[in-house]
C-alpha cells in the first residue's frame, strides 16, 4: 500500500509539472495559492520557530523559477516563513521567507542576508519576476517613488517609504550593504528578461505594534 501511494504521488507530481510547463497562468496560480496559504496561516509562534531554521544564502544557486520547482513547492512546501510584506499601491502581498532556496523563492520574498532583522540596518529581500502582471515580485516594476511598503514579524509592523527605484546590473551588490544611521528596506527582482535587476529601496518611517488594525494592511 505504501508503494502504491508513493507511485501515485509521483504520478500526480509529474502531471502537475507537465501542466505548469505548458500553462504559465497555472504556474502563477499555483504560486499564488502557496503564498496565500502562508499569509493566512502565519502566527507569532510559527515565526519564532522558523527564525531558528537555517537558510540558503548563496546567490549563485538562485535560478529562474521553473515549473518543476513550483510543482515541488505545491506538493511539499516547508519554506521557513518569518513574516509578511505588502506594497498595496501595486497589490503585492507576500510571505517573507528565510533564505533564497527554491522553496523560499517559490513562496514569497527571501531574505538575502543571514542575520538581518526587520526595522534595523538594510533589510534586503529578493523575489522572482514572473510576467508583467504576474505573482511574487512581478508587481514591483510598477512601484513609484513615494509608495509605502510594509513588513511584519507578527510582533511589529514596519512602514517604509520608497525613495529609490532603478534598473541595475547583477553586480550591484553594494545595494545590500548597511548604511550607518539608516534603516532601509531593499527589494530586488529581475528586469530585462533576467539580464538586469530592479532595485527598490525605502526608508523606515514608523514602527507600530502588530494588532488587528495594523496587520490589516497585509490583507488583499
Amino acid at each position: 500500500m505504501k508503494k502504491f501511494f508513493t507511485i501515485l504521488g509521483t504520478v500526480v507530481l509529474l502531471l502537475v509539472a507537465l501542466a505548469l510547463i505548458f500553462n504559465e497562468p497555472i504556474k502563477e496560480y499555483a504560486v499564488s495559492r502557496i503564498s496565500d496559504y502562508h499569509l493566512s496561516s502565519l502566527t507569532v509562534n510559527k515565526v519564532k520557530k522558523n527564525e531558528n531554521k537555517k537558510g540558503e544564502f548563496d546567490f549563485k544557486k538562485v535560478k529562474p523559477l521553473t515549473a518543476s520547482q513550483v510543482a515541488k513547492a505545491s506538493m511539499n512546501n516547508d519554506a521557513a516563513v518569518i513574516g509578511k510584506m505588502a506594497v498595496p499601491s501595486v497589490k503585492l502581498y507576500l510571505p517573507i521567507v528565510k533564505g533564497l532556496s527554491d522553496n523560499s523563492l517559490s513562496t514569497g520574498g527571501g531574505t538575502m542576508k543571514e542575520h538581518e532583522k526587520m526595522g534595523q540596518n538594510n533589510y534586503a529581500l529578493a523575489g522572482h519576476y514572473m510576467t508583467a502582471k504576474g505573482a511574487l515580485f512581478s508587481p514591483l516594476e510598477n512601484a513609484q517613488i513615494g509608495d509605502l511598503a510594509y513588513i511584519t514579524n507578527m510582533k511589529h509592523v514596519y512602514t517604509y517609504k520608497v525613495f529609490y527605484k532603478k534598473i541595475v546590473p547583477p553586480t550591484a551588490v553594494y545595494l545590500l550593504d548597511d548604511e550607518k544611521g539608516q534603516k532601509l528596506l531593499t527589494l530586488i527582482t529581475c528586469a530585462d528578461g533576467g539580464t538586469n535587476r530592479w532595485a527598490i529601496q525605502a526608508s523606515l518611517v514608523s514602527t507600530m505594534p502588530a494588532n488587528k488594525s495594523t496587520l490589516a494592511v497585509f490583507s488583499k
